[in-house]
C-alpha cells in the first residue's frame, strides 16, 4: 500500500513525540523547524525530510498535522507569504492546537473552495503520552475525511473520538482545558488554605489520593506539588491562561455567563501577569501560596 505523505509543522513538546511516532510507524514525513532544532535533528536521523516553511511541507506532503500553540499560529502558516495555501494544490491540514472553535470553523470555509479541507483534531493528555502514542484525540469534520486522516491520527493516538463537524473537537478541547485548569485553580487555592489551617501537602495527600476526588490529573498535578517533578505536566501558565481566553470568547458569542470560567482565568492571568508565564500548570500551586505570605 501506497502511504500518503505526511507533513508536520510544530514539532515541540508534544510535536516531536507525535512526528516521532508517525515516522516511526512508516509514513513518509516532512518537518519544519521553528526555534529549537534538536526536535528536528532527531527527527531527520530517523528518516524524516526538512522544509524550509510552510509552503515546502504542503509541495511534499499530502495529509498536513499542525500542532502549534492556537488560532494566530495556524492562520500564519496556512495564510502567509510562504503559507501552506501558497503552494496552491490540494491539501488535508489536520490541526492538533487548542483553537478559537469560530476561528476554526471559517478557515475551513474559506479555504475550501482552494482544495484545502481543514479538519480540528486537538489533544488530550501530555508529551509523554505523544512520546508512548497514546494521546487521546477528539475530531471535528466531515465523516469521510476524518476516516482518511484515522490511520494518521492512530499512529500517535489510543483514543480517538469523533465529536462532530469542523469546530467541534476545538470545543470539546476547550471544555476539556477548562476542567483540567479549574482543577490547577481549585487545587492551589486549596493547598494555601489547608497551608494557613496547619495542614502539609502531605496530609492533603493522604486524603485525598486512592478517594472519589483523585484522578490522572491530580496525580501529575501533584508529583510537582510532593515530588518537585518539574517534567509532570510540561504545559505552561501562558497557555493555560490562552485556553481560558478562547473558554470566555465562546462562551460570549453564545451568550452564556461562565462565572466559574471567569474566576479559574482570572487564577492564570495572576500567575502570569506576576512573571510566571513559562512556568508549568501544576506551579500555579505555589504562585498561588506566595502571593498569599506561604513559603
Amino acid at each position: 500500500m501506497v502511504r500518503e505523505r505526511i507533513g508536520f509543522i510544530g514539532v515541540g513538546l508534544m510535536g516531536h513525540g507525535m512526528a516521532g511516532n508517525i515516522v516511526d510507524k512508516g509514513w513518509p514525513l516532512t518537518v519544519m523547524a521553528h526555534r529549537n532544532r534538536a526536535p528536528v535533528e532527531d527527527l531527520k536521523a530517523r528518516g524524516a525530510a526538512e522544509a524550509a516553511n510552510p509552503k515546502g511541507v504542503a509541495e511534499q506532503s499530502d495529509i498536513v498535522v499542525l500542532c502549534v500553540t492556537g488560532s494566530a499560529e495556524v492562520q500564519s502558516i496556512i495564510e502567509g507569504v510562504d503559507g501552506l495555501a501558497a503552494a496552491g494544490k490540494p491539501l488535508l491540514v489536520i490541526d492538533c492546537s487548542t483553537a478559537d472553535p469560530s476561528v476554526t470553523m471559517r478557515l475551513a470555509t474559506e479555504l475550501a473552495p482552494s482544495g484545502i479541507t481543514l479538519i480540528d483534531a486537538p489533544l488530550g493528555r501530555t508529551p509523554a503520552d505523544a512520546q508512548a502514542g497514546t494521546l487521546d484525540v477528539m475530531v471535528g469534520g466531515d465523516p469521510l475525511v476524518v476516516a482518511r486522516a484515522r490511520s494518521v491520527l492512530d499512529a500517535f493516538a489510543a483514543r480517538v473520538v469523533h465529536v462532530g463537524p469542523t469546530g467541534t473537537g476545538h470545543t470539546m478541547k476547550l471544555l476539556n482545558n477548562f476542567l483540567s485548569m479549574g482543577y490547577a485553580a481549585l487545587y492551589s487555592e486549596a493547598l494555601a488554605l489547608g497551608s494557613k489551617a496547619g495542614l502539609t501537602p502531605q496530609l492533603f495527600d493522604n486524603v485525598i489520593r486512592g478517594g472519589r476526588m483523585d484522578c490522572g490529573f491530580y496525580q501529575t498535578f501533584f508529583k510537582w506539588v510532593l515530588d518537585r517533578d518539574p517534567n509532570a505536566h510540561k504545559f505552561t501558565l501562558r497557555n493555560g491562561l490562552k485556553d481560558m481566553t478562547y473558554l470566555a470568547s465562546f462562551a460570549n458569542s453564545v451568550g452564556l455567563a461562565n462565572p466559574v470560567g471567569a474566576a479559574v482565568r482570572n487564577s492564570f492571568a495572576l500567575a502570569v501577569g506576576t512573571g510566571h508565564g513559562e512556568d508549568y500548570v501544576p506551579m500555579l500551586s505555589d504562585v498561588i501560596s506566595e502571593l498569599n505570605g506561604i513559603k
